[in-house]
């Protein structure tokens, strides 16, 4: 099969998307269908990741008019749902699910979401990179807790007011240890937590986070979060926003929410006195980005 993907890949510290088009462009090439990153001529499947214009200005009008010139197909894999102040995208999005042949959403929370209530769609979990799993260790919690967050997005919903609330925390208490890996809002800084800055490099991100004791997010409304997957591959429990929207689907079994900043460090306290009965959940997940391509691979079969 001649199959178009609306992204190409790119190096670097990007989102789960990339690393989604990454991986199923490896893998079809690998079972010998020949993949395209420009609407051309005799094209089976066009798999959109985002129905906003790419860097061709191709976007999902023009994937609509071809289906209707050709024989072609539409898998419209849902990710971003503009939640992050992108109400556009949001609109975008619920028209773009009533005319694909198959939707592909992360999580139960975008399905809902976009209020989509067709039946030619599958929920498929996001799953991280198999480099995350390479370095979980099952050990006791340190006496002052380290907690770890990533993010290479500087949007105010990713939860920058929790992370400088810790921050004051850390500069007054001696119990917690956090870093923070990625892109920091313009004008915004820490005084006391460990910041680094945004890494391609995921053999050092994923020793990182094996080596802390609990992964912390505050990021709200996420449609099909991968960070939290990456700290989860890690071997470490998650301490989560009760509004974080697939965060809760993926990581409800393996820690704990809250909903303020006293929640927060309550939530600290009840893993660090129970830590091996988190930590060995934590273990136990071993869900991997290759699981997701081998569905999606099997849509494009079935479509």
């Amino acid at each position: 099969m001649k199959i178009y993907l609306n992204r190409q890949p790119v190096q670097g510290p990007w989102g789960g998307g990339n690393k989604a088009v990454t991986k199923l462009a490896e893998f079809l090439t690998t079972l010998g269908h020949q993949v395209v990153f420009r609407l051309e001529e005799n094209i089976d499947i066009i798999f959109c990741f985002d129905p906003r214009p790419n860097d061709f200005g191709e976007w999902y009008q023009n994937f609509l008019n071809y289906k209707n010139l050709h024989r072609a197909k539409i898998i419209q894999r849902v990710g971003d749902v503009g939640t992050h102040n992108k109400p556009q995208l949001t609109e975008l999005v619920k028209q773009a699910v009533q005319y694909s042949d198959h939707i592909i959403f992360p999580s139960e929370w975008a399905k809902e979401y976009i209020n989509y209530s067709g039946t030619n769609c599958s929920i498929i979990y996001n799953g991280p990179l198999k480099v995350f799993h390479e370095h979980k260790k099952n050990e006791k919690i340190n006496e002052t807790v380290n907690i770890i967050t990533h993010h290479w997005s500087t949007n105010p919903k990713k939860g920058f007011k929790y992370y400088q609330l810790l921050d004051d925390h850390v500069s007054k208490n001696k119990d917690i240890n956090f870093t923070f890996i990625g892109r920091l809002p313009e004008n915004f800084y820490f005084k006391s937590i460990n910041y680094i800055d945004a890494t391609g490099d995921n053999q050092y991100l994923a020793k990182k986070l094996s080596e802390q004791d609990i992964y912390l997010t505050a990021s709200e409304e996420e449609a099909g979060a991968n960070h939290v997957l990456e700290g989860l591959a890690a071997g470490i429990p998650i301490i989560y926003h009760n509004n974080g929207g697939s965060i809760n689907n993926y990581c409800h079994k393996y820690g704990l929410e809250y909903s303020t900043f006293d929640e927060l460090l309550l939530a600290i306290k009840e893993i660090k006195e129970n830590y091996n009965s988190y930590k060995e959940k934590a273990i136990e997940y071993t869900r991997t980005i290759n699981d997701v391509i081998k569905q999606y691979v099997r849509i494009v079969y079935e479509v």
